[in-house]
């Protein structure tokens, strides 16, 4: 075998493979795509054929020449980038752009499911040819969401404001998080009531009962009268049990762990986002330092294949079975079936080596790496551990017209719940034994408990992953970017875990439901996503899926009269304009919600406004200071321009002056003007001096009043460490100040 150039896209996936590859390789990291389309245009020729137009990324103009260097000296090249669409992509990408080096010579695509010695050499062995299938998937999915992005984002803009995305999937994500706030706004409350009550007998402990019929038919009790008048004739009756009936269930383990089922576990688990889940996840593919060598832990984790390798379940039980004993081990190999719709290229997530146990790496891990790689691997060894066994035990007591009921439970074997402990087990009240059928009891603390219907609960990330995948919204590599992306566009906020749209997201979701209804709903984003799954079994030409979608989006913008559109989503308020006396209205600009004249353009008076808690909207009122505008007498008052806070007079327009407000630090520059704190276009915080341009003082940390104690020619500045926090340091010396 001749000299070999392996390209993956990571350098730490790189580091790892080279543990396993000798020195007749080299193995260099592409970092990622190398290819895209361009930023600032739609590029794709709809008029021929729907053909992207890809530009090479700039900033990959150094990997590619080295890439093109190490080309040209090997014998053979092996693509070696993730066995999914987005890396079937990244391989035919790196082909087109090696095709003017590379000549004659074989290039192999090879793919492994773990980054274990066994698969990668295996994968050498038995190379293959890139999936045109699945590139075509990945080049469909990519030009339908720059279809979306590139048409429908525009109108956004106009409408509402600049800076929004409309998005294929993450739009269909918001509008359930909107209907959901629609459910729960429109839901009205029913009163409903229980009677409850403690029985016990002798000395024997008390347990908790309800009353579940009356007169021989299920209750229902409106009010609190109507449980009154069933409570007094309870107080007169006399209970017995008249059933004891015990049952005994076992509970199987949960499958593994496919991609979208550690994103829904993290997040209720751990509290993990499904982006820094999958973070995480792909540093334990890819391999962590380990008593100096890069090992990776688990296979890899976009998948949604339930299926374990033969080797790997008969590892797992033979750990079982030192590990917990040999009775702890499932009779039979435990196999889950796939989903019809599930693509089996690859395994279930799971640990590379059963046998490296959680505690043996624990030293070697990040906290949080620790904790996933614990879920996954106790999630692993519990498939094939024994059912747990529990014994239930209800009673029924009867008590003149009433019976009452109970049920508790006892886990009378632990089996897998010894190793994956997070299942939520309802066991109820704890029966004593000796209660006994046609046993007389004694009653007390019977009363009525005043309840009401709630209103169903908000989406939790793992609740909202959940919900897409049960529809077929999304796929595996999709669902962390979809939350993720809603969240950073500001259309939601996450509260104690939940969704919450904002009145961006409810007007952004208002527009599209209003203009593209039958686009982003959930059973046409099903039916498009069956669509590119049929592309990426060669069932489906991806041309004609483009062509066909393309001619829906575009028909229905040509309907669309930005000018209405706009009037519909206008708020209007009781204000009235203090320059000209007409309505105000809320508008949208670039930093969030203000009130403005709807006599526009013929008056522009805009302000600030505070929303009280009936929604009703009132002027927020400027913070004016002890200063006079040194032009016409006016008021100075603080305001917010697209460059951070300033003073302006409180007669603009008339007055247009204005005024930088200073930290009340000096220039540790100039030594006349002071510190002013802006934000750049970036919307990153800088400061600067006031006698700007003259002077040229800048910098992103906030500087201290006072000299350094080293070198006394220079200022401090403000720092912050995630390891030591804020801390004061010297931008000459270094030195830091405590």
């Amino acid at each position: 075998m001749g000299k070999g150039l392996v390209i993956v896209e990571s350098p730490t996936k790189a580091k790892t493979l080279s543990k396993f590859l000798g020195k007749d390789f080299v193995i260099k990291a592409s970092m990622g795509h190398i290819r895209d389309l361009p930023k600032n245009n739609l590029g794709i020729k709809t008029e021929n054929g729907f053909k992207p137009v890809y530009i090479v990324d700039r900033s990959k103009q150094k990997v590619i020449k080295e890439l093109k260097d190490l080309a040209g000296k090997s014998d053979a090249i092996y693509l070696a980038s993730d066995h999914d669409r987005e890396g079937e992509a990244i391989a035919w990408h790196l082909v087109y752009v090696l095709k003017d080096v590379t000549g004659d010579k074989q290039i192999y695509r090879i793919t492994f499911n773990e980054i274990t010695k066994k698969a990668v050499l295996e994968s050498i062995e038995h190379t293959g040819e890139i999936d045109q299938n699945k590139v075509d998937a990945q080049q469909a999915r990519r030009l339908l969401d720059r279809l979306v992005g590139y048409q429908v984002s525009p109108l956004l803009w106009k409408v509402i404001t600049t800076g929004l995305s409309a998005g294929r999937v993450q739009s269909v994500a918001l509008r359930l998080i909107c209907e959901r706030e629609e459910e729960i706004s429109g839901f009205k409350e029913r009163e409903y009531w229980t009677i409850e009550a403690d029985f016990f007998r002798d000395k024997l402990p008390h347990f908790h009962s309800t009353l579940q019929k009356w007169a021989g038919k299920k209750i229902e009790l409106p009010d609190q009268k109507a449980a009154d008048t069933i409570i007094q004739q309870l107080q007169k009756a006399e209970y017995r049990i008249v059933e004891r009936k015990t049952s005994s269930r076992k509970v199987h383990p949960l499958p593994p762990f496919i991609t979208s089922t550690i994103q829904q576990e993290a997040s209720r688990i751990f509290n993990f986002s499904s982006k820094r889940t999958m973070m995480i996840a792909q540093q334990l593919y890819e391999g962590v330092e380990i008593k100096g060598d890069s090992i990776a832990l688990i296979s890899y984790m976009r998948t949604d294949s339930l299926r374990i390798s033969q080797e790997s379940l008969e590892n797992t039980r033979g750990l079982i079975g030192e590990r917990f004993g040999k009775d702890k081990i499932n009779p039979v190999v435990r196999v889950y079936k796939n989903k019809s719709s599930a693509q089996d290229a690859h395994e279930a997530i799971r640990p590379t080596d059963i046998n490296r146990t959680p505690e043996s790496v624990k030293d070697y891990l990040k906290p949080e790496q620790l904790k996933l790689y614990t879920l996954i691997w106790e999630r692993t060894v519990a498939t094939q551990m024994i059912p747990a066994e529990i014994d239930t035990v209800t009673i029924s007591i009867e008590g003149g017209a009433g019976l009452f009921k109970t049920a508790g439970s006892v886990i009378t074997n632990r089996g897998f719940l010894e190793v994956y402990k997070h299942i939520n087990l309802s066991l109820g009240e704890d029966i004593h034994p000796g209660y006994k059928e046609q046993d007389h009891l004694q009653i007390k603390d019977l009363q009525g408990i005043q309840h009401f219907t709630k209103p169903p609960s908000r989406y939790t990330e793992a609740a909202l992953i959940k919900e897409l995948e049960s529809k077929g919204i999304g796929r595996p590599s999709t669902y962390a970017s979809i939350t993720s992306t809603i969240l950073e566009r500001k259309y939601v906020t996450l509260q104690e875990k939940r969704f919450f749209p904002t009145e961006l997201g409810i007007n952004v979701n208002k527009f599209l439901v209003a203009n593209f209804d039958s686009l982003f709903n959930v059973e046409f984003t099903k039916i498009l996503e069956d669509g590119l799954d049929n592309i990426a079994e060669g069932a489906k030409d991806w041309q004609d899926l483009l062509s066909s979608y393309n001619e829906k989006i575009t028909e229905l913008i040509a309907k669309i009269d930005v000018k209405q559109s706009k009037k519909e989503l206008q708020e209007k308020t009781e204000l009235l304009c203090e320059k000209c006396g007409s309505p105000m209205i809320v508008k949208w600009g670039s930093k969030g919600q203000f009130i403005a004249c709807s006599a526009f353009p013929k008056c522009k008076n805009t302000r600030n406004f505070q929303r009280l808690e009936n929604g009703n909207v009132q002027f927020e009122e400027p913070e004016v200071i002890d200063e006079k505008c040194p032009l016409d007498g006016g008021d100075l008052v603080v305001k917010q321009g697209r460059f951070g806070k300033f003073l302006g007079c409180s007669n603009y327009p008339k007055c247009k002056f204005t005024k930088k407000i200073t930290l009340g630090i000096e220039c540790p520059l100039c030594h006349k003007g002071e510190v002013v704190e802006n934000i750049s276009k970036k919307g990153k915080k800088y400061y600067s001096c006031s006698a700007y341009p003259e002077c040229k003082f800048r910098s992103y940390n906030k500087p201290h009043p006072g000299k350094c104690p080293e070198c006394d020619n220079s200022h401090l500045e403000e720092v912050s460490s995630s390891k030591t926090g804020r801390k004061l340091k010297c931008p000459q010396c270094k030195k830091e100040v405590s």
